[in-house]
């Protein structure tokens, strides 16, 4: 199954080879069993703005910037463009309503696998449309010695958001590698389609309620149905590459 993924990918895009030196993990749904608390932050904190969004489209919004996320509610229901202050007003509203809620645990399966990843001598990279600090900042104090801050890309780096490729594809200049050279490990759609819009074998692993296909139909070049699973399987799959 690898091998013929890999085949594929290196097809479809004109690589010659595939050889990772580097892996770049998304955060929310990857590492951290966080997407519940962002999608009912959101449904909740756009029901008192007057714009409607449910907690299954949050999921499809996964990996957006804060503001583009806003805009496309606003065009939606308002019809134009969302000002500066409303946008300030609403996502800082949304940040209030997400750090009440319980912290989100470590996604299953996530420590195994970036241990495995670092043994193999490959850099990790995070690429997560967040730009909340309480985040980032768990990053060093639930996976101490995995992440470097040089090596982290989040809203506040990038213009434009996931599905655009801007952040994947600053995450390949921070590691100083090329896209064959890298593998990414994403759980939304826009992720996957920001990934593979910079040319970067995905690997999907569907942790939300979202239908396999959402995600393969998105261009996911693997498919697995948790972190888990995808540490289990990075021993075959490591040594097809």
């Amino acid at each position: 199954m690898y091998h013929e993924a890999i085949e594929k990918y290196l097809l479809g895009h004109g690589f010659d080879a595939l050889r990772p030196r580097a892996v770049l993990f998304d955060m929310d749904g990857v590492l951290f069993d966080s997407m519940p608390n962002h999608a009912r932050s959101w449904a909740q904190v756009c029901t008192e703005f007057g714009l409607e969004m449910s907690t299954e489209e949050a999921y499809l919004h996964e990996g957006r910037t804060g503001e583009a996320t806003i805009n496309i509610l606003t065009r939606r229901h308002l019809h134009r463009d969302a000002t500066p202050e409303e946008v300030q007003q609403l996502y800082e509203a949304k940040c209030r309503l997400f750090n009440a809620c319980p912290e989100a645990p470590k996604m299953p399966g996530a420590e195994e696998l970036l241990g495995r990843v670092k043994a193999a001598g490959l850099k990790i990279v995070v690429v997560t449309g967040s730009g909340q600090l309480s985040l980032l900042e768990r990053l060093t104090t639930h996976y101490p010695g995995f992440f470097s801050p040089d090596l982290i890309v989040s809203s506040k780096d990038v213009r434009h958001g996931k599905p655009h490729p801007e952040p994947y594809l600053m995450g390949l200049q921070k590691a100083g590698v090329e896209p064959w050279e890298a593998i990414v490990v994403e759980n939304a759609p826009l992720g996957v389609q920001a990934a593979t819009a910079a040319h970067i074998f995905t690997v999907a692993v569907n942790t939300g309620p979202l239908q396999p296909a959402t995600l393969t139909d998105a261009g996911a070049d693997i498919l697995f149905p948790s972190m888990q699973a995808f540490s289990d399987a990075w021993p075959q799959f490591f040594g097809e590459l």
